[in-house]
């Protein structure tokens, strides 16, 4: 069977020919509705759709000082700018809050300060001129909320405390959480270092050295961070929530309103029933792009595409991934972690200084052990090799050497996004 490829390589498009294959199979996400009148949209979501609540109009006044928490510019796909805007209006001329008394509070976690630029663009040029746009910061006071059962000491930024509290995040399958947005605008979103840390150290399981296996994209039942971090915001007094979920190409799909933990739910399964696909077998050779810019801008980023894609390859098998990286490595944090690696020590050093960058390169590690993996990219190989995985600078050198003949193979063009899920029913049978 000959096939070509189509597959996003930062902003190019990489053609890559599959020769003599046994089968050919592209995983792509599920045809998204995409909202026609986002005005509309929004004023539904905090009305008569708002799920588990009542309108919002009915739960801030006039005088109410707001803040509205929002996700950072690393969750810039969903756009969030559109959405402040229009909920900045709603807000001003339908319930008469006055912009004085409004206040944007960006969810860095630990990330990095946004710029002025990137704060126009998270808080939309309307509230950004109108209003005070602030990032959170890990690192200044915060205010003590009270302990989870787990025994995290919950502490929350001030902005935080006292005021009509919106959380505005993007749904999306996560690493470590089973999905992002929802209670992860709190926690790490808007909480203290220490808070942070002594949820995301769960990740690593108790008594081996390894990740914890209830910790995953998708997991959610037993996942001792997210669980921790549903009661975290329990903790908080959060008025309303907006949960976006987007196409693959970033239109807005869904938007879900009401209080926290439901309407973040409920956003959780449209995001599910979209992105995860069921597979009936692991195949031989996963070809898969993490989803060309922005997603590959930097490996701490584009990671997530492999992590992914290896669901859908059988142990020992083979990887070529596509991940530009024009940003390198991304954080400073990441790829600190590389020389603990060389040592033979990562999972030590990690569980003696936890931070979330440490967790997703050991992740990234421990998921390349599966199978061969070959990544087309700008980072050098002094970087990829002890990770596990060849890097190369061009499509004929991420193809030299490869035999297709026979093998089964999948083409994951939105690995980023796309969930592959075994169908354990029925192990090995061909699609």
């Amino acid at each position: 069977m000959d096939y070509i490829a189509k597959l996003k390589y930062g902003t190019e498009t990489v053609e890559l020919p599959i020769c003599g294959a046994a089968s050919v199979e592209e995983i792509n996400p599920e045809e998204m509705y995409e909202i026609p009148d986002l005005a509309e949209a929004l004023r539904a979501a905090v009305e008569e759709k708002a799920i588990a609540s009542p309108p919002l109009k009915e739960l801030i006044g006039p005088s109410d000082p707001v803040t509205i928490v929002v996700s950072d510019i690393t969750r810039s796909w969903m756009h969030q700018g559109d959405i402040l805007t229009l909920l900045g209006h709603y807000l001003h001329e339908k319930i008469g809050v006055p912009l004085s008394n409004i206040t944007v509070l960006i969810a860095l976690g630990t990330h990095r300060k946004s710029t002025e630029k990137e704060k126009e663009i998270i808080a939309g040029p309307y509230l950004y001129h109108a209003c005070q746009v602030v990032d959170h910061d890990c690192d200044a006071p915060c205010v003590p909320i009270g302990v989870t059962s787990r025994g995290t000491h919950v502490e929350v930024n001030p902005l935080a405390i006292g005021r009509k509290v919106i959380v505005v995040g993007g749904t999306v399958h996560h690493m470590m959480a089973g999905f992002g947005g929802g209670r992860k605008n709190i926690l790490p979103g808007i909480s203290s270092r220490e808070t942070i840390r002594e949820n995301h150290c769960r990740a690593l399981d108790p008594a081996r050295p390894h990740s914890d296996a209830r910790v995953g994209c998708g997991l959610l039942g037993e996942n001792p961070i997210h669980e921790d971090m549903d009661e975290a915001a329990a903790l908080l007094d959060v008025a309303f929530s907006l949960n976006i979920v987007v196409t693959a190409s970033g239109k807005h799909s869904g938007l879900f309103g009401g209080k926290l933990h439901e309407a973040w739910t409920a956003s959780c399964e449209y995001q599910r029933k979209c992105y995860e696909k069921k597979i009936r077998y692991e195949a031989d050779v996963v070809i898969v792009s993490s989803g060309g810019a922005p997603k590959d801008m930097n490996l701490y980023q584009g990671c997530k595409g492999m992590l992914n894609g290896m669901r859908a390859v059988r142990e020992g098998g083979e990887m070529l991934w596509l991940c530009k990286c024009p940003e390198g490595c991304g954080a400073p944090d990441y790829t600190a972690w590389l020389e603990p690696l060389k040592q033979g020590v990562l999972d030590s050093a990690l569980r003696a200084d936890f931070t979330i960058g440490g967790f997703i390169f050991y992740l990234t590690v421990e998921t390349l052990r599966k199978a061969k993996c070959r990544i087309l990219t700008t980072i050098d190989n002094s970087t990829a090799r002890p990770m596990g995985m060849e890097a190369v600078t061009s499509p004929q050198a991420l193809l030299e050497g490869m035999d297709f003949t026979g093998k089964r193979v999948y083409v994951i063009p939105n690995g980023g996004s796309v969930v592959p899920i075994l169908d354990e029913a029925k192990p090995g049978t061909i699609i």
